[in-house]
């Protein structure tokens, strides 16, 4: 598609299609730039790289995962040279989350196959079509947020 009708400004409405409707799955992202990359994994990556020097509890809380599991999955993530945390220099307490340049190509990587596989979606419908769809998850996604409920388990 020559357009991109939504990929440029929307980056929040592609967060909520991947996490809250599935878009990525399990086999998605097996391998990003040779490594493997869980769905989990997949979520944080693009979590912290929608932040400015996130904490882990914020982080966390915005995916919806105790504390106990994300540290895991950090520490797995820091091991492949994802991600580096440090202690805020305000509070001790709290560390602070980034992407490494290797985590950086790994989130590129699975944005790339989001959008591809989101651009041959969206290629099946009209203009019309996809213009409704676009304004519809906007509306959903500004619902999920102040609802403050991403999903029912």
């Amino acid at each position: 598609m020559g357009d991109t009708f939504f990929w440029d400004d929307t980056g929040d409405i592609i967060r909520v299609l991947a996490r809250q409707f599935g878009i990525l799955n399990a086999n998605c992202c097996d391998t990003c730039c040779g490594e493997e990359v869980s769905l989990v994994q997949s979520h944080i990556i693009i979590e912290i790289d929608r932040r400015t020097n996130p904490s882990m509890q914020e982080v966390a809380r915005s995916l919806g995962m105790d504390i106990t599991t994300f540290s895991r999955q950090i520490k797995t993530l820091e091991s492949r040279r994802l991600v580096t945390r440090c202690q805020d220099p305000g509070d001790k307490r709290i560390n602070l989350l980034k992407l490494t340049p290797e985590g950086v190509q790994v989130k590129q990587q699975i944005n790339n196959r989001m959008k591809e596989y989101l651009e041959l979606l969206f290629s099946e419908l009209t203009e019309f079509e996809r213009d409704t769809v676009v304004r519809s998850v906007r509306l959903l996604s500004r619902a999920m947020e102040k609802t403050g409920i991403c999903c029912l388990r």
